[in-house]
């Protein structure tokens, strides 16, 4: 398992930022953010949930609190997901069931 200096590290690299541009957005200096990411630093709370805004991810998937982390690391989908349970549940049924199909269609054709 990743640690949380390690995810961030992981995410500012797939947001194709250095640790001084991180540093600029963040509003700190980039020995900070390399403090992070070495594990040698820990953020507060505060400074953790900006430093997930800023990567488009969640604190959650930061520090690791699951197994499954990549689903923690799409902001993007953790909010399809959340709207997804807010429908009725007959809407909520067909959409699953149609991911359902979508999902064993996708394994099928990888055989």
């Amino acid at each position: 398992m990743s640690s949380f200096g390690k995810r961030v590290a992981e995410c500012r690299k797939a947001k194709n930022l250095s640790q001084k541009e991180l540093a600029e957005i963040f509003h700190t200096s980039h020995t900070t953010i390399g403090k992070y990411e070495r594990d040698e630093m820990i953020p507060s709370i505060e400074a953790a949930k900006k430093l997930a805004g800023i990567l488009d991810t969640t604190v959650g998937y930061l520090l690791g609190e699951t197994e499954e982390s990549d689903l923690f690391k799409d902001k993007k989908m953790l909010q399809r997901l959340q709207d997804i349970m807010k429908l009725p549940e007959k809407e909520r049924s067909s959409i699953l069931l149609t991911l359902d199909h979508f999902i064993k269609a996708s394994k099928i054709s990888l055989m």
